[in-house]
C-alpha cells in the first residue's frame, strides 16, 4: 500500500485548496464518494476541478428533492433533514453501497470513504442564518472493519447563500484531507478545518471523533478545543460523557442553569441545584418533562489557576457526569451574555442559581464598561425575558450573619436599581437550604485532597469521594504555594 502519512512541518505554509484535493486525487488508494443536500455540490466540485478524480471519486451527488431523498435515504421519524441522524444515514447509505459493488481484488489497497453534507443556508427573509452537518466515514487501512468517522456541526455567519457555499465548499475539504493526512493528531486536524477560511464566517459548535483509530480521543476534551481556538462560544457533553449539539438539547426548553468551579462538586453545590430545582419546576409557565438542568463552567474558571489544565478539566467533567447532568462549558464570564445564548433556543422560563457572592458581582457596574449602555443595557438583556434568579444564602465569616437577598451589601448607586428586581420578583431566596454545610467550600475540599489530608469525603455527595479515589482526581499539587491564595472564581461557592 501506498504510504498515507506523509508527515508535514509544522511550520510550512499551509497547502492551498487545489494542493490540498490535488494530494487527495493523485494518491491511487483514496477512493471515496460524495453525498451533499442543501448548498450544492460544493465540496465535490474543488476536486473536480483540480484534476485527477476520476481515480478517487466514485460518485457525486444531490437529493434535494426530499421525495427523492427520502427514497435514496429512508424516511426519518421527525420529518427533518438537517440532523445528524440524517447525515449519518446518508453515510453508513453511502459506503454500504461501495462496499457491495466495488470489487477490491485488483486494488486491495484501497481506502473507502463516504463523504456528506445536509445544509440548511440562509434563507430569503435573512432570519435564520443557516446550519448544517458534515462528516466523513473512512478507513486507513483496507483489512480494517470498523470505519472511522468525524462528525461535526456548524452554523454560518455570512448574509448570502453563495458566500456560505463557498465556505462549506472549503470546510469540505480540509475535513477529508484532515481526516487522511491528520488523523493522528485530532487538535490539529480541528485548527487545520479553518484553512483559508475566516473564523468570522462559520462557527463549529459540536464535533465527535468515532473509531478505532480514535479510541484515546475523548470527545469532551475535543469540545474543550472548540472553546479554546474560538471556534464556537459553548459546548456541551451529556451524563454519558459525549458530545450534544447545544441547539438541540436547548431548543424550546425550560433552562436552570447552576454556574460553578466544581472543584470538585460539593455538597453545597447540590443542595443549590436540589433547593432551585424545587422552587423551578413548581413555577406555573414550567412544564416538567420540558424542562433541562444545565451545569455550567466558564473558560475564565478553568483558567483561573493559569493556563487550562486538560486532566483538570476532565476530572470535573467526570465527577459532573456522574451526576447524570449535562454539562456546559461557555466563553460567558457576564451572566446577561449567557441568558442572550439560552434566549437564542427558548423563549421558555430560565432560571439561574446563584450564591450571594454572584448576587453582588452581578450589581458591580465594573463588569459592564465596555457596554455602550453600562449596566443598564446588561440589565435590559439579563432579565427581560421570562428569568428568575435563585439565590442560595451565604454565611459571613466575620459576622456569622446568614446574607440573603433582603440584607446583600450592593454598591450605593446599585441599591435602587436591585430593589427593582428584588420587588419585581426577578430574585428569590433559596429558604430551605442546609446550614450545616455552609463552611463548605470546593477550594478548601481540593485543598485537603492535593495535600492528603482526611475529613473530605463527608462534604462531598454520596458516591463522589469513591470516583475520586478509585480514579485519582484531582491529585496533581499546584505548582506555586500562592495559587491556593487567589481569589475564589465567579460562581464556586
Amino acid at each position: 500500500m501506498a504510504p498515507l502519512l506523509n508527515k508535514e512541518n509544522e511550520f510550512e505554509n499551509i497547502p492551498s485548496i487545489k494542493a490540498k484535493t490535488l494530494r487527495i486525487n493523485l494518491n491511487p488508494d483514496i477512493y471515496g464518494t460524495f453525498a451533499e443536500i442543501g448548498a450544492g455540490q460544493e465540496t465535490a466540485r474543488h476536486f473536480f476541478r483540480a484534476g485527477g478524480a476520476s481515480g478517487t471519486i466514485a460518485k457525486a451527488m444531490s437529493a434535494y428533492d426530499k421525495a427523492f431523498s427520502d427514497a435514496v435515504y429512508g424516511v426519518e421519524d421527525d420529518g427533518r433533514y438537517v440532523t445528524q441522524a440524517r447525515l449519518r444515514r446518508m453515510l453508513v447509505h453511502e459506503m454500504n453501497l461501495m462496499e457491495q459493488r466495488i470489487d477490491r481484488s485488483d486494488k486491495p489497497d484501497m481506502l473507502f470513504f463516504s463523504y456528506a453534507n445536509t445544509v440548511a443556508t440562509i434563507d430569503f427573509s435573512k432570519r435564520y442564518k443557516g446550519h448544517g452537518w458534515v462528516g466523513i466515514r473512512f478507513q486507513l487501512d483496507p483489512k480494517q472493519k470498523e470505519y472511522d468517522e468525524i462528525i461535526l456541526h456548524v452554523r454560518f455567519k455570512q448574509n448570502e447563500a453563495r458566500l456560505q457555499q463557498e465556505t462549506l465548499g472549503i470546510l469540505g475539504v480540509n475535513l477529508v484531507y484532515g481526516a487522511f493526512f491528520k488523523h493522528d493528531r485530532p487538535k490539529k486536524l480541528m485548527k487545520y478545518l479553518y484553512d483559508h477560511i475566516d473564523k468570522d464566517t462559520v462557527e463549529i459548535d459540536m464535533i465527535n471523533f468515532l473509531g478505532p483509530n480514535f479510541k484515546e480521543v475523548d470527545n469532551r476534551l475535543m469540545s474543550l478545543q472548540l472553546i479554546r481556538n474560538d471556534m464556537t462560544d459553548a459546548v456541551m457533553f451529556g451524563p454519558d460523557g459525549n458530545n450534544v449539539l447545544p441547539a438541540s438539547v436547548l431548543y424550546k426548553k425550560n433552562i436552570m442553569a447552576l454556574r460553578g468551579s466544581f472543584r470538585p462538586v460539593t455538597k453545597v453545590n447540590m443542595d443549590m441545584f436540589e433547593k432551585s430545582y424545587d422552587i423551578f419546576i413548581r413555577e406555573s409557565t414550567v412544564d416538567f418533562d420540558n424542562t433541562i438542568v444545565i451545569f455550567e463552567i466558564t473558560l475564565s474558571n478553568l483558567r483561573a489557576s493559569g493556563e487550562i489544565d486538560e486532566q483538570d478539566f476532565m476530572d470535573r467533567a467526570e465527577l459532573l457526569c456522574s451526576t447524570g447532568h449535562f454539562v456546559m462549558i461557555s466563553k460567558f464570564q457576564e451572566y446577561y451574555k449567557l441568558v442572550e445564548y439560552f434566549n437564542n433556543y427558548t423563549k421558555n422560563r430560565i432560571g439561574l442559581t446563584m450564591g450571594v457572592n454572584n448576587l453582588v458581582d452581578v450589581f458591580d457596574e465594573k463588569y459592564y464598561r465596555h457596554l455602550s449602555g453600562g449596566i443598564l443595557e446588561a440589565f435590559g438583556k439579563l432579565f427581560f425575558k421570562d428569568l428568575k434568579v435563585y439565590l442560595y444564602p451565604m454565611k459571613d465569616p466575620d459576622t456569622g450573619q446568614i446574607m440573603t437577598s433582603n440584607n446583600v451589601k450592593v454598591h450605593p448607586r446599585m441599591k435602587e436599581l436591585y430593589k427593582f428586581f428584588k420587588y419585581n420578583g426577578k430574585v428569590m431566596d433559596i429558604i430551605d437550604y442546609d446550614p450545616d454545610i455552609m463552611h463548605i467550600f470546593s477550594r478548601d475540599v481540593l485543598k485537603r485532597i492535593q495535600n492528603g489530608e482526611g475529613d473530605w469525603e463527608e462534604m462531598l455527595p454520596e458516591g463522589i469521594a469513591e470516583i475520586i479515589k478509585k480514579k485519582k482526581l484531582f491529585s496533581k499539587k499546584e505548582h506555586a504555594e500562592d495559587k491556593e491564595k487567589k481569589q475564589i472564581p465567579v460562581g464556586d461557592k
